[in-house]
């Protein structure tokens, strides 16, 4: 094992039991699968939060995964789209989203008698944006990835190695992440943006690849790996028609490609390119 896997394994290993979040992207799978390893399946309990903003296709990954390394599942629902601060999508828009999750899975992890709550938060994700990590620290939320330093490129590395699927998956934030800040966020800006990120993969598209949702009457900005923004361009008279048959009025390949937090880095600075 690699130096990283090999420290948290370690870790983990002293944990009593564990309850991990559990969303089925690489983070939170490399630490459900260690998990599952280290402490055996009556002493852990993968736990995925379900809402609308929750995309089918990551669903359909994490049961995947927990099928694959017999990883205990639980799913529950969450109902973050009742919560009027999460609705009203401020830029700290993850606390309130991660404060109800926290309060649905900790007291699961009570019920059942696991002593540690975790999440996949890694040692990058502590130099960005993350407010949502604010509420799982206030919630007494551990983070074992961040705590044994592994980034995200030593995740990647471990999950290869234990032979994970998701090992090289782009990133799958949350759809509401794509709706623009201070845009409210609805069950059908939601769905818009899952099917129109869908048909792009269903064209072909791979890798990184964000539809940003800028209310329907503005329409939504394609972020895609800068390989495939010719191959999206040529294909954007299709693509429209795609588009504008969900409600999306206008619809623009951003030329930079695909960037993280560039919604954020817009209400930072509104002018738009």
């Amino acid at each position: 094992m690699s130096a990283a896997l090999t420290k948290l394994s370690g870790l983990v290993r002293s944990f009593p039991s564990a309850l991990v979040g559990y969303s089925g992207g690489v983070d939170s799978a490399l630490l459900a699968v260690v998990l599952r390893r280290e402490l055996g399946r009556g002493r852990m309990l993968a736990v995925i939060g379900r809402s609308a903003s929750y995309p089918a296709a990551q669903w359909a990954a994490a049961q995947a995964v927990a099928a694959q390394f017999d990883v205990p599942l639980l799913e529950l629902e969450t109902h973050e789209l009742e919560d009027p601060a999460y609705v009203a999508n401020p830029t700290n828009r993850c606390f309130f989203c991660k404060t109800e999750l926290w309060r649905r899975l900790v007291p699961v992890a009570q019920a059942r008698g696991l002593a540690v709550v975790s999440d996949g938060t890694n040692a990058d994700d502590l130099r960005e944006h993350r407010p949502g990590y604010a509420a799982g620290r206030a919630a007494g939320v551990r983070s074992p990835l961040a705590e044994a330093g592994l980034t995200k490129a030593d995740v990647r590395d471990a999950a290869r190695a234990l032979g994970l699927p998701v090992w090289n998956a782009p990133a799958a934030p949350c759809l509401s992440s794509r709706v623009a800040y201070g845009l409210s966020i609805t069950p059908r800006r939601l769905e818009q943006v899952e099917q129109a990120e869908a048909y792009l993969r269903e064209l072909g598209v791979t890798g990184d690849l964000r539809v940003r949702h800028h209310g329907e009457g503005e329409g939504a900005r394609i972020e895609v790996e800068p390989r495939w923004i010719p191959w999206v361009t040529d294909r954007l008279s299709s693509v429209r028609e795609r588009f504008q048959a969900l409600g999306l009025a206008r619809v623009d390949v951003d030329p930079r490609g695909y960037r993280r937090g560039s919604l954020l880095a817009e209400r930072a600075s509104p002018e738009r390119a």
